[in-house]
């Protein structure tokens, strides 16, 4: 027989209060539908979870009394058993509720049973063709039901909640006796109330999706007419609303301006119901909107909108017409990323742009990408140095020359058997003396050191231990050069070297738009946001911290430690280049103009290197690491080579493994087949290194690697017209 009943009331069910935008709500206790043609444990574990979140519950056997308990109560929640089919059809019962009128706002939840390993799990595809919103994967546990239906109402059922609520709103537009329009950024009609259908004589068919001054000419839209709206709009009499697009996913709640129509907009006007001498609905809410736009608490891009938006007010219509232009710049989220041409232009540039400056393409179903940490690596061949002391005079007689711009990391590589960072890291650390400041012994700092290098994969051909020790060399010269040494304190150096030497440990030779593309377990643990540079700045720190044998960190106080870890933790993030642009052009305006201006003699009273600004020590700190860390084109011609090779095998060996795995392939032009290594780096010098190294040349004078750049430049360029792909002339191999 066919069962309706409500759990026993073992918690209190009470209503809950939401809020959006400035109304604030009272939500029903949740009501949940579950249609299991027979009890069992799941069944059962979906009802005491009901019970325990304090949910109303009603449980139907058949599709018949489900569809009418369903019309009855309106239920938020469905729990519907696709486990079984010779009781009833799981889809057709959806489908059936979904036809109806209140199902638009309920959320419908199938059950379905476990794959087992060896079988492929199927594509939720049909489920949400039938009307389903989520697929529960068969699983008795109270808790598991529990938290599933709790996620639900804080997700769907919530927004579902508030999208009903958003109705009484248009309702009350719709009643209102003073015309309405709202309107979209660039002026497309989306909705006008019946006051406005009359005052503009039009029905509201022949307005939506039009620019008013795109309607057809006629009597109902003559000049005067305009004008005398216009009028209106700048007394209050018309409230012409302004929906921002802003976040794609919409979100938050729309901002609400009243505008003219020859100004993108302006500041809200206190506005009096029309007609009424006593007190409204209408007039009690407007004194809460000049509240909220009354407040102080202002982001600077609010401030600067709000200077445009009054300068409009006096200004020539071409003048306000190209302010309109420079606030749809100001809204774009992308305000420091230059626009590049067509992917046809310049293939090599937007390959590039696409692999280095997202976070991927929308993750595939059922691809995992998880890389193994090369941890435990044996180095039993090559005897570690106790001291700074005992290096041998191969690798002594190399390091000598540490100092220099010229260095090559690649001998230090080869004969210290591909460990070349902990012996730099040892010199260098020596000569800044970074162990007296952080009052630790040289043996922890070299048993650090090792633990490091040992996170890092070998077998990457280029995010490797040696890349490391590369940056770390060029983070140590940049420190050298007077006006980069006159800016920082001895912290700062102290957490440079630091950054340098972790920036890159544990990458796993893919980028991270191939990590969010793959499913990868980083991907997913940073939210598809800076993955791998979050990734590298906490293994550092879990590694460092965990055995006080290479606790660098272990002597120190604790403002000094949170200041030197907020420091290194900014400059390794500021390596993820989707902020590239961002942080280049804040460098260029904080730190070179200034100084340009006050070397011409101006009257900038601005000190961009001094010591007592601490926000020029961070920018200078960040172009530092990010110039360190792409430096490859400022070398000698012979390392630049070198790593351009190395670069180019690595990103081969991505899209191979991408083309393997069915991934998208974010750079195709770095198919091993087909690409030309010149072009890669020309197009990556021009986007990527020129302007960012002649910012950091005006700063800190580097005509050495400005020379050495103009000159690798050349021969990509020689190579390039002569339709050669490789890194070198055949004649030259």
């Amino acid at each position: 027989m066919d069962q309706l009943h409500c759990p026993p009331s073992a918690h209190q069910v009470s209503s809950a209060e939401v809020r959006i935008g400035p109304m604030r709500l009272t939500q029903d206790p949740i009501q949940v539908l579950l249609i299991f043609a027979k009890e069992d444990s799941q069944s059962d574990g979906f009802w005491w979870a009901c019970d325990r979140a304090g949910y109303r519950c009603n449980i139907a056997r058949t599709p018949e009394s489900a569809l009418e308990c369903f019309l009855d109560k309106h239920h938020e929640i469905i729990v519907i058993d696709h486990r079984q089919t010779q009781n009833f059809d799981a889809e057709a019962v959806c489908r059936s509720i979904r036809a109806t009128n209140p199902s638009e706002h309920t959320v419908i939840l199938a059950v379905v049973s476990r794959v087992s390993d060896d079988h492929e799990e199927a594509s939720v595809l049909p489920l949400l063709h039938a009307g389903f919103n989520r697929r529960f994967m068969e699983n008795s546990s109270i808790i598991a039901c529990y938290n599933e239906l709790i996620q639900i109402e804080h997700g769907e059922v919530r927004s579902q909640f508030k999208l009903r609520a958003c109705n009484s709103v248009f309702t009350a537009l719709d009643h209102c006796h003073e015309a309405i329009e709202i309107t979209s950024d660039d002026h497309v009609i989306q909705y006008v109330n019946p006051a406005f259908e009359r005052m503009m004589g039009y029905h509201k068919g022949e307005l939506l999706g039009k620019e008013l001054a795109d309607l057809p000419k006629s009597d109902k839209n003559r000049a005067d007419l305009l004008d005398t709206i216009n009028t209106c709009i700048k007394k209050g009499k018309i409230h012409k609303i302004h929906r921002d697009s802003g976040d794609n996913s919409q979100t938050e709640p729309h901002s609400f301006r009243y505008k003219n129509r020859r100004k993108e907009s302006i500041d809200v006007k206190s506005i009096s119901s029309r007609g009424s001498d006593a007190p409204s609905l209408q007039n009690r809410r407007y004194p809460s909107m000049a509240r909220i736009h009354s407040m102080t608490i202002e982001a600077p891009i609010t401030k600067v909108i709000n200077i445009i938006n009054a300068a409009q007010e006096n200004s020539p219509v071409t003048v306000a017409e190209a302010l309109d232009r420079v606030l749809e710049i100001l809204r774009t989220t992308e305000l420091y990323s230059p626009q590049l041409g067509t992917k046809d232009e310049d293939p090599h540039t937007s390959d590039l742009v696409g692999g280095l400056m997202t976070d991927g393409l929308r993750r595939l179903s059922g691809n995992e990408y998880v890389f193994t940490k090369n941890v435990h690596q044996s180095h039993s061949h090559l005897a570690m140095p106790i001291t700074i002391n005992d290096v041998p005079p191969c690798i002594s007689q190399l390091l000598d020359n540490e100092e220099s711009w010229d260095f090559n990391i690649f001998e230090l590589e080869a004969v210290t058997h591909k460990r070349p960072l902990v012996y730099l890291g040892l010199k260098v650390f020596t000569r800044f003396g970074v162990c007296e400041f952080l009052n630790c012994s040289e043996t922890t700092l070299r048993a650090w050191f090792q633990v490091i290098e040992a996170n890092y994969h070998s077998s990457n051909a280029y995010h490797n231990s040696t890349h490391a020790a590369d940056v770390l060399h060029a983070t140590a010269f940049f420190l050298g050069k007077e006006r980069v040494k006159g800016s920082l304190d001895q912290l700062d150096e102290v957490a440079a070297l630091i950054a340098a030497t972790v920036h890159d440990v544990d990458h796993p030779g893919r980028t991270n738009s191939f990590l969010c593309n793959a499913g990868s377990e980083l991907a997913v643990l940073y939210n598809d946001t800076a993955v791998l540079e979050s990734h590298h700045t906490a293994l550092a720190f879990q590694l460092t911290v965990k055995d006080t044998k290479c606790n660098i960190f272990k002597n120190i106080d604790r403002n000094h430690y949170r200041t030197l870890r907020q420091a290194i933790i900014d400059m390794v993030l500021a390596t993820e280049m989707t902020k590239h642009f961002e942080h280049v052009n804040k460098f260029v305006n904080s730190i070179n103009k200034p100084m340009a201006a006050e070397i011409e003699g101006s009257d900038c009273e601005c000190n961009p290197a001094g010591k007592n600004f601490p926000e020029n020590q961070i920018l200078i700190k960040r172009m530092m690491i990010k110039c360190a860390d792409v430096a490859n084109p400022c070398r000698p011609l012979d390392l630049c080579i070198e790593w351009a090779g190395r670069i180019s095998e690595e990103y081969f060996a991505q899209t191979d493994e991408e083309k393997r795995q069915g991934l998208p392939v974010v750079m195709p032009v770095f198919d091993r087949n087909t690409c030309s290594i010149p072009k890669s780096q020309i197009s990556f010098i021009d986007y990527f290194i020129t302007d960012m190294f002649d910012a950091w040349d005006a700063f800190a004078h580097l005509p050495a690697l400005m020379q050495h750049l103009a000159d690798n430049y050349k021969h990509w360029k020689t190579l390039d017209d002569l339709k050669c792909k490789s890194l070198r002339l055949p004649s030259d191999s």
